[in-house]
């Protein structure tokens, strides 16, 4: 991503930075540019390894057209590409005019998390030499909810949940292929299964249990998983008390493969990839001194 380059050795934890008024976990609100800056601050000093400025609330809400998404979150991305020159910005949007504007500012990941429903969107990252997300909604248009998705299972299926993870698996190799097309890096093409997007609770849940799956695609696995209705529904809690279910969700994950979380609560995340990364062997532990002194 412009040659912002992620640690090895451990998932990459991507802070949230919504510049929203009505995100649907109050304590991620950000009014205004100052509020976000403060955010992404501290998520750095919290050790997020990027993070993801998004203008538009993902479910329903009032309307926001092209020129209030840029006007919310262009100066973030300028002011902290000015602050933090080092640090790898995404900027979630399904726009390609949104889009354009904070490459040229200085974004290096374009997080489409409506799955290519601008599809002039991939023709900017590969224009601009940053990266995309490709994501799954199951053929859902911007800001709308699913209602009783189905996916059927193909004959060859173990499970008959299977059929959620064949066209996530479907749709984001496809999206990946096309952006590789358009000229992106491969090593910069994520993937993203999307949990709740176009899906209910049963297929967020499967999905996270067959995160190997995706991870043989061969790009590297976004996990957007953060207080979820998947785990808030598994739980039977509401959007303050479902960290923990988060972080259960995340090791799964982390421990299958998945190379970059993103996240509301940036210094637990980063304590749970850490210490996956450690029992998977992927790193040593930090300091290892019993029984040695």
């Amino acid at each position: 991503m412009r040659g912002r380059v992620l640690a090895p050795g451990r998932p990459a934890v991507m802070a949230v930075v919504n510049r929203t008024p009505d995100s649907f976990y109050p304590a991620a609100r950000s009014a205004d540019d100052e509020s976000a800056l403060r955010a992404v601050e501290q998520a750095v000093q919290d050790g997020a390894d990027l993070v993801d400025i998004g203008g538009v609330r993902a479910g329903r809400g009032a309307a926001v057209e092209v020129a209030e998404e840029v006007d919310r979150v262009l100066p973030v991305v300028m002011a902290v590409r000015a602050a933090f020159r080092d640090l790898p910005i995404s900027v979630d949007t399904w726009r390609a005019e949104v889009a354009q504007e904070v490459v040229v500012a200085g974004a290096d990941l374009l997080n489409d998390t409506w799955a290519g429903h601008d599809p002039r969107l991939v023709e900017v990252a590969g224009r601009h030499g940053v990266g995309v997300v490709c994501s799954h909604t199951g053929g859902l248009a911007p800001r709308t909810d699913p209602l009783r998705p189905v996916y059927p299972a193909g004959p060859r299926a173990e499970d008959p949940l299977d059929g959620v993870l064949e066209d996530v698996l479907a749709t984001v190799g496809a999206g990946a292929a096309r952006a590789v097309a358009a000229g992106v890096d491969p090593a910069s093409v994520l993937v993203d299964p999307t949990h709740d997007f176009g899906k209910n609770t049963w297929h967020s849940v499967h999905l996270t249990r067959r995160t190997e799956r995706l991870v043989a695609l061969g790009h590297p696995v976004l996990m957007a998983l953060s207080r979820k209705d998947f785990v808030g529904e598994s739980l039977d809690l509401p959007v303050e008390e479902r960290l923990e279910g988060t972080l259960a969700a995340t090791a799964v994950a982390a421990w299958q493969g998945a190379a970059v979380f993103r996240t509301h609560d940036v210094r637990p995340t980063r304590r749970l990839v850490e210490m996956v990364a450690v029992l998977r062997g992927d790193l040593p532990p930090a300091r290892a001194v019993r029984g040695l002194v």
